[in-house]
C-alpha cells in the first residue's frame, strides 16, 4: 500500500478538482458499474469528512469513503459511500481504507459505535473488520443492504 496517500478533509476543505474526482469515482462505480439510478448528492456531503486514498504519482483517487458525525445519517457516527476504483481492486486498498476510516472516525468524533449500511454481498468483508449485522436485510435503490455496527 505504499503507492498512495490518505487525505481526510471536510467538505469546505475540498478543492473543486478533488470534489470532482470523488464524484466521478462514486458515479463510475455506483451509477454506471452497479447500474443504479439514485440521488448520490443527498445533502450529507456538506456535513461529512471525505477520506481519499490517492495514487501518489498521479493523484488518481483509488478509494474513497465519507465519514459522517452522529446524527447525520444514523444516531451513531457512520461511514458511507465506500468505493474502490476498479483499477485498485484486489490490492487490499479496501481493507486499508476501512481501517483508516475507523481510525479517522474515532479521531474526529470520539469513542462510540460506528454504523454502516453495507451492501449485503460485502457482509463477510465488513465482518472481518469487526462489524456485526444488526436488523433485517432491506433494499436500498434496488440493492440488498444490511445495517452493521462496530462497537
Amino acid at each position: 500500500m505504499e503507492k498512495g496517500r490518505f487525505q481526510c478533509k471536510s467538505f469546505g476543505e475540498l478543492s473543486t478538482p478533488a470534489l470532482y474526482a470523488i464524484l466521478q469515482l462514486r458515479n463510475e462505480v455506483f451509477v454506471v458499474e452497479q447500474n443504479c439510478v439514485f440521488q448520490d448528492a443527498d445533502n450529507k456531503d456538506q456535513g461529512a469528512y471525505h477520506l481519499t486514498y490517492e495514487d501518489k504519482n498521479n493523484g488518481q483517487v483509488l478509494a474513497y469513503c465519507r465519514l459522517l458525525p452522529p446524527g447525520l445519517a444514523y444516531a451513531e457516527m457512520s461511514i458511507g459511500r465506500v468505493v474502490n476504483s476498479p483499477s485498485a481492486r484486489g490490492t487490499g486498498v479496501g481493507k486499508t481504507l476501512m481501517n483508516q476510516a475507523i481510525a479517522e472516525c474515532r479521531r474526529l468524533f470520539g469513542p462510540g459505535p460506528i454504523r454502516i449500511g453495507a451492501q449485503s454481498y460485502l457482509l463477510g468483508f465488513y465482518g472481518s473488520l469487526g462489524f456485526v449485522p444488526e436488523g433485517p436485510e432491506y433494499l436500498e435503490d434496488g440493492i440488498p443492504h444490511t445495517e452493521m455496527v462496530l462497537r
